[in-house]
């Protein structure tokens, strides 16, 4: 039993749908399942496999980016308490080092872009940006006084 090209078509983009909802890839299965499933449609009308292939991958690309503009990026993520990590290695004005977070080496750099801190000493995380903390050194946090609202 042979089964036509767009009936493959099909079966790939529900598949793909449906691993979008056991999966979830921030709709990228999901695109690339409904230009399947159009280009299933279009198999009707051009039967040459090769321009099918190209318009699903034209397809799934063009509707991945403009699903992004739909979905709510966060770009920092606060953390709610500060809480305390020790860097391992110098943390270079305006440049990254490395901080023992929660058990784990993580890379930081410090919140004000002009001032270093020493390796083996305490720093307050107040803020994470992807795989970076930012990190405020102890020392800093202390000699500043408390304002109360």
């Amino acid at each position: 039993m042979s089964l036509s090209p767009t009936v493959l078509w099909l079966i790939a983009g529900v598949i793909l749908c449906i691993m979008e909802m056991t999966l979830p890839t921030a709709f990228v299965e999901f695109t690339m399942g409904v230009s399947a499933i159009v280009v299933g449609l279009v198999a009707l009308v051009v039967p040459h496999f090769g321009i099918q292939v190209v318009l699903w991958l034209a397809l799934s690309v063009i509707l991945t980016v403009l699903s992004r503009r739909f979905i709510p990026q966060s770009k920092h993520r606060l953390i709610a308490d500060a809480t305390e990590a020790q860097t391992i290695t110098e943390i270079l004005p305006g440049q990254t080092g490395r901080v023992l977070y929660e058990g784990n080496s993580w890379q930081a750099r410090c919140e004000d872009d002009e001032m270093a801190i020493a390796p083996n000493q305490r720093v307050y995380v107040v803020e994470r940006r992807g795989n970076t903390l930012i990190v405020m050194p102890e020392s800093l946090l202390r000699a500043q006084p408390q304002q109360f609202p």
